[in-house]
Formats: structure tokens, sequence, C-alpha cells
């Protein structure tokens, strides 16, 4: 966001109203306090809610800009933790000497309370932190390409290739043309030729562009040339790639996938656990604001339910909570071995180093201080948020193909079959199998083998919804699961794809070939436990290599 939107200003305004609304509720609580103190001096529990109040004030006060407040409350706190330190008869003699200090701490908070008031009154409330943390990128359009190619016979065959991948091509045979097209409603990518008739150059068309358009699309460039000076004037104007003719539609689409796709990763997934509800939610807002989904926490007790059901990368969690200790919980966390690699990091006012050390020790990633510029914030979890992304994702995929392995899709084909159960929903779950391929290992080599592998996974990877899941099963084998459609749905889905996938090219040597592959679907409703789902979808996977192969069954 290049300013801050109106209607997120107003929830952080409201957040601190309702702050300042609730605070003389809280200095009558801690005048409670203060009064059970003096009557059981030795009583620790009134000792730790007493802290626990003013640690809250200090940091929501903060939080929210009100820094005099924030002051009084860290004051109040470091009363607190003289007493502390004593023991129980040391400190009902020491307590008649810091009641005094309590008092005027309450009193000064009272004060504050009400100009705070009457700031809000009068609309002259000091500004929150500033959310002016750069411009959130667009939502990536559907994957759109260009071709530019005299020859338009070649462009068509790489255009239909393409296709197959999930890309929608549209061919020009003269960079005039192409040029006004683009102008007007540019592509993801343009695929370009170098050498025109009339002596027209490519790559001066694209150096063109570049000049003329503010963000011009990445540009791939192709040519019958091979040699060092058309290469380097690809660079100059400004090309992601070069490909020699003719062009290996397989390795084109390995370019294409990382200039178009990518754009737009899953949020990061934050869980946020703080007693104080406007703290959380203010926290909550700044990572929203840079695209984090969030979720908030406010009773300890639930937080196994819900990392299980949320599945965060990462909890930024308070210290101090009534019912138990951030140490305390992060401890918890630590004894369940899903959760053991869970990044946790403690958000808190809290400034004693010694203790701030022995908060990591319980295996904790970072320790932050309240108050927290938005963009500390924002930089200290996406950076926790990603490595825990990087190490799940090395632990669960494929190397070949970058697909979900064997392990993690049938973990995921419980949940999502406990899901379809819970809400009477549909499932489908395939099983392809690439036809010959052992054939295509001894004619053409393991290379070409691992070619067609990475093929057939990007054409799944492309061509499904976000919803579905696409795994490599082992060996030539992949695994889908088809989420919310019946087996009719599914069975017309695999058809087109196995229709495309026999249309790919791959090169070997001097030649080329194609393959094809065989599916079979078992759907919920129908199998109703997830053994039953992978032995029937195996089953209907025998038939269809039975009967001729390059076909799909569904399971009866």
């Amino acid at each position: 966001m290049e300013n801050r939107s109106p209607s997120l200003r107003e929830k952080v305004k409201q957040l601190r109203r309702t702050f300042v609304d609730k605070l003389p509720g809280t200095l009558a609580e801690a005048r409670r306090l203060c009064d059970l103190l003096v009557r059981v001096p030795s009583d620790d529990s009134t000792l730790d809610d007493l802290y626990r109040t003013f640690h809250s004030i200090k940091g929501t006060a903060a939080s929210f800009g009100l820094l005099e407040i924030s002051a009084e409350g860290a004051g109040g706190e470091q009363l607190v933790l003289q007493l502390q330190g004593l023991e129980g008869g040391s400190r009902g003699q020491q307590l008649p000497a810091l009641l005094p200090g309590f008092q005027q701490r309450l009193e000064r908070l009272e004060e504050l309370w009400k100009l705070a008031r009457q700031a809000d009154e009068s609309n002259s409330s000091p500004e929150s932190p500033s959310f002016d943390l750069g411009k959130e990128g667009a939502k990536a359009a559907s994957k759109k390409l260009f071709i530019c190619d005299d020859d338009e016979a070649q462009a068509e065959i790489l255009a239909a290739q393409l296709s197959c991948f999930g890309y929608g091509v549209t061919i020009f045979t003269s960079p005039d043309s192409m040029r006004a097209a683009l102008l007007v409603a540019p592509p993801d990518a343009v695929i370009m030729d170098i050498v025109f008739p009339g002596g027209v150059n490519g790559t001066d068309v694209v150096a063109n562009l570049h000049r003329e358009m503010r963000a011009p699309p990445p540009v791939v460039f192709v040519s019958s040339r091979r040699d060092f000076e058309p290469r380097l004037r690809a660079v100059q104007a400004g090309g992601e790639a070069y490909f020699p003719k003719p062009v290996k539609a397989i390795e084109l689409v390995e370019i294409l996938d990382s200039l178009t796709l990518g754009q737009e990763p899953e949020p990061f997934r934050v869980l946020v656990v703080d007693d104080e509800p406007e703290v959380a939610a203010y926290h909550s807002f700044i990572l929203e604001q840079v695209g984090m989904t969030t979720r908030l926490l406010h009773e300890p007790a639930t937080i196994l339910d819900v990392l299980t059901e949320f599945k965060p990368d990462l909890v930024l969690m308070d210290m101090y909570m009534p019912t138990c200790t951030g140490r305390d919980l992060s401890r918890l966390i630590r004894q369940v071995p899903e959760f053991i690699s869970l990044p946790i990091v403690f958000l808190s006012s809290e400034t004693n180093k010694v203790k701030q050390v022995s908060a990591l020790r319980v295996g904790a990633e970072g320790f932050l201080t309240k108050p927290i510029q938005p963009e500390d914030l924002i930089s200290a979890v996406a950076i926790r948020a990603e490595r825990m992304r990087t190490l799940r994702s090395l632990m669960v995929r494929d190397s070949l193909t970058g697909l979900f392995n064997h392990t993690f899709m049938s973990q995921f084909l419980e949940t999502s079959l406990a899901s379809a159960r819970r809400d009477d929903g549909m499932l489908c779950f395939v099983m392809i199998d690439v036809d010959h391929f052992k054939q295509v290992n001894d004619t053409y080599g393991h290379p070409a083998g691992d070619q067609v592998l990475v093929a057939l996974a990007r054409l799944l990877q492309q061509r499904l919804r976000n919803s579905d899941m696409v795994g490599r099963y082992g060996g030539e084998e992949f695994a889908v699961i088809l989420q919310d459609i019946g087996t009719d749905e599914a069975r017309r889905i695999v058809d087109d794809l196995r229709a495309d996938f026999a249309k790919v090219r791959f090169t070997a040597g001097d030649g080329d070939f194609s393959c094809t592959f065989s599916a079979g679907i078992a759907g919920y409703p129908g199998k109703a436990q997830a053994d039953l789902l992978l032995e029937s979808a195996d089953q209907a996977l025998y038939v269809a290599k039975k009967s001729g192969r390059n076909q799909v069954q569904v399971a009866p």
C-alpha cells in the first residue's frame, strides 16, 4: 500500500479506543491486587497478577502510541520486580515503602486515561505507527503468451505444445502487429524470433518496448542462429532466455513457469497468541497488510486444536498470560512431535535479558520487544516463516519433479477424506502411470525418462486447480486428489489431460517421441476409507493398462 487505507486506520483507532475504555477496569483490578498484597504480602500469585497487569498496560499502550501511559505501566512493573526478588518476611517489611509508588502510578494512569478520552472525543488522538510498508503485489492473471515469428507453421506447432501446459497463446507474424496488441493488453510473457523479413531485428523491437513501456512483459528469444552475436544482443535487449530452433517445448515451459508462476506464493500463516485482544488484533493487522494470514488465540488451553486445524508457519506468542507463561506454553508445544520444528517467536515488553534468554532455551526462534516497528515485525516473521517452509518443502517433496512425495500424499488423503466425511462432500483419488516407461528409459536413456516425468508433473500442476493435490507416488506413478467433484467430472478432467499429454513431443538425440499415460479413479462417497480408495484406484488403473493403456477407468 502506498497509503494507509481508511478502513485499516479506523480499525486501529477502534482498537485503541477499546483499550482506553477498558483501562479504568484494569486500574481498579490493580488497586484490588495492591490491597490483597497489603493483607498477604507473601502471596506470590497476587504479585504475579499485579506484574502481569502493569506489564500489559506497558506493552499495549506503547503499541497504540500512548507512550506516557506505557511509561507509567513500566514504572509499576519495576516496583513489582523489586518485591518479587524478596522473601516473604522481607517483602512485608519493604512493602510499606513501595506502596506510595504504586499509588502514584495508579493516580497518574487515571489522569492520563482522562486525557486520552478527551483526545478521542476531540479527534486529536496520537497517530498510530505507520503502515506505509510498500506496495502489495497484484494477483497474477491467467497465463497469456504472445509468440512473434514470421514462420507461422513453426509458431503453430510450438503454440499447440504450450497449450497442453495451460498457456493461452496468440500468434503474430510481424513485430508491428504484436507491438500494437501488447501496448493494449500485455501478456504474461513474449516469445520473440530475432530475424524478420525486411531486415527487422527482434532484439531492436524488444529494446524499443522497454523504452515505451513502464513494465514490459518478460521476453524469451528464439532463433535459428546459435552463435555468440545474437545471444549477446538478446541479453542486451533484456531477454530472459534464448533458445535455438527447433525449440524444445518442455525446456521452454520450464523457463516460462519461472517467469509467469510463483509470483503469488501461498501467504504465510501466523498464529498470534496473546491474552490482550487489542494488541493481538493490532499485530495481526500489521501482518495482514502485507498479505499474511493470521489467526488470533486468546485462550492458551485450545492451542493444540488450533495448531492442528490452522497449520501455521509460525507462532507469535506473548510471554505473560493469566493461565500460563509463554515459556510453559512453548515447552508444551514442543512435546508434540508434529510441532517440534514449528517456529515460535516471543513478542513481549519484557526487557530483562536473563528472562529473554530463559525463554529462548525452551526452543523459541527469537524474542521481539514491544513496542515494535511494523516493518521490523514483518521482517522477523517473514524470515523465520520462509525458513520453515523451505525445510518443510525439502521433507515432503520429490527432488526430481518438485511434487509432494508418497508419505505426504497418503497423509493428505486421510485429512481430505475426513473433511469430506465431515462436510458431506465429494473427493476423488486418481492413480496415474506412464505407459511403457521402462521402454522409454531403455530406448532413449534415463535423462529422456526424467524429461517425461517432469513434463507430466508440470502438466498436472498447471492444469489442475489450486485446491487439488498432485504427488509423485513412486517411479512413473503419480497420485492426484481432486476435491469437491464426483467421479464423472474427474474422469472428464483426467481424460482431457491424458489426450493433451499424448500431444507433447520429447527429444532424444536427433529424434523425438511421445508418451501416454493410463489412469484409475476411485471416489468418495463410495469408498469411505483411505486404504479402500487407494486399493480401488489402483485396481482401476490395472484395468486401464490391461485394456490397452492410454485410457482412464473408474472403479465400480
